[in-house]
């Protein structure tokens, strides 16, 4: 029965997600339409955040939508699985890094409400998200050609120190 109702609830989260806050989204702001294509990104640099891009996304089997770049951008740089939990976890920390948007929020409301086994992650990616340097205004179609593992230290530059 567990397992029927932990499948339930993620085929609702990638519904109200894909099929429900994506369209709405891009009529309510003008999309940045994310300006390469996979045969770009395969052109890049080992290690490159562009070249990670397309190697994760090949490697879970999902293909490049160019309104959802940024946010598998994301997904990289801030370590966060595609899995139901890293997908709440990464808005966890969106919201504690100071973005305050109707995706984060709803986001976090419905894994609050139906994840309470991961409240400890969610909790931790919040407080890092406030530890963390705001990310938000980052230039992130710019940085495919940087370095991941120096995007991810400049993330975390908090538990360096």
């Amino acid at each position: 029965m567990h397992k029927i109702i932990v499948q339930l609830r993620s085929r609702l989260l990638v519904f109200l997600t894909h099929n429900m806050a994506l369209p709405i989204l891009r009529l309510i702001r003008a999309p940045q339409v994310f300006p390469y294509s996979p045969t770009d990104l395969h052109l890049l640099a080992d290690g490159t955040l562009g070249k990670e891009l397309i190697q994760m996304l090949e490697s879970k089997n999902l293909q490049l939508l160019p309104y959802y770049a940024k946010h598998d951008i994301k997904h990289i740089l801030l370590q966060y699985d595609t899995t139901d939990e890293g997908e709440v976890c990464l808005q966890c920390f969106m919201l504690g890094n100071g973005h305050l948007s109707f995706p984060v929020l709803a986001t976090v409301i419905y894994g609050m409400i139906t994840m309470p086994e991961y409240w400890k992650s969610f909790r931790r990616a919040h407080q890092r998200g406030k530890q963390a340097p705001a990310i938000n205004a980052w230039p992130w179609f710019a940085l495919l050609f940087e370095s991941t593992a120096t995007l991810i230290q400049k993330i975390n530059q908090h538990e360096i120190n």
